[in-house]
């Protein structure tokens, strides 16, 4: 007899598709969590008697306030309503362009904010004869082998943290053997080869794209995922929160490019 399927929401913040330094955000962050309808609604009417707030719909900043501190700390705390059924998985956006640049240029290579924007810039366009292809080629070496590589790689693969993050999120749920459903806020870039690539990942029992208005579990994704991007780009700029970082370390997934 097939198991039922673990029903997992999930969301995600600071997601800038393959623009992954000079946006809005350091950090990438997808987070999953495993509440049933019924928990999800209580924590979404907990949260909402704890803050406070008259705003309609609340979001990951409500808790991000200063004022609102101490909810956030039993938001993440042992005896929140998602310690121990959830899972957070971050990228430095600018480790993981570094890491591909050294992945085709050398393992010596030391590349500053400035390479990095040429080399990020000449992996998203499909014009090879863009300017920012010019730049970053003068600064990392013109070769004929280089530009192949830039090629391939422009040709096979996006940078784009989230297909990734998604596929992480079905390993880890599905881990224990149970197949796993997905509930996902919606996502308008994921279609065509992007969601079939999803749609095929082993342990996969299907996936469902919601307003995350309409689903509660989705909502507490929401707040979770945002709280956790903050904490983590906080840490990364070097000024971070000993106390928050600490809440949030049991959530981290081990597969995160963060630490």
């Amino acid at each position: 007899m097939r198991s039922v399927p673990l029903e997992i929401a999930c969301d995600e913040s600071g997601s800038e598709g393959e623009k992954l330094i000079g946006g809005r955000t350091g950090v990438f962050a997808h987070a999953g969590v495993r509440l049933s309808l019924e928990e999800a609604a209580a924590c979404l009417v907990e949260l909402r008697r704890r803050i406070r707030s008259p705003a309609v719909e609340y979001k990951a900043n409500h808790l991000l306030r200063t004022k609102h501190r101490r909810v956030l700390e039993w938001f993440l705390g042992p005896r929140g309503p998602v310690h121990g059924r959830a899972q957070v998985y971050l990228v430095d956006k600018k480790r993981l362009l570094a890491n591909e640049l050294r992945t085709l240029v050398g393992p010596e290579i030391r590349p500053d904010d400035e390479l990095l924007a040429a080399f990020n810039d000449v992996l998203r366009t499909r014009n090879r004869r863009d300017p920012a292809a010019g730049s970053f080629f003068a600064m990392a070496g013109d070769t004929a082998e280089l530009r192949a590589k830039v090629g391939r790689t422009r040709d096979a693969k996006s940078l784009d943290p989230l297909v990734p993050a998604i596929l992480r999120a079905i390993e880890y749920w599905s881990a224990g053997g149970e197949p796993v459903f997905l509930v996902h806020d919606e996502q308008p870039s994921l279609k065509g080869d992007r969601l079939a690539r999803i749609e095929s990942s082993p342990g996969l029992a299907g996936v469902k794209f919601v307003d995350s208005r309409t689903d509660p579990r989705v909502q507490v994704a929401d707040f979770l995922v945002g709280v956790a991007r903050r904490i983590a780009e906080d840490a990364l700029n070097g000024n971070g929160d000993e106390i928050l970082t600490g809440l949030l370390v049991p959530y981290v997934d081990p597969e995160s490019l963060w630490d």
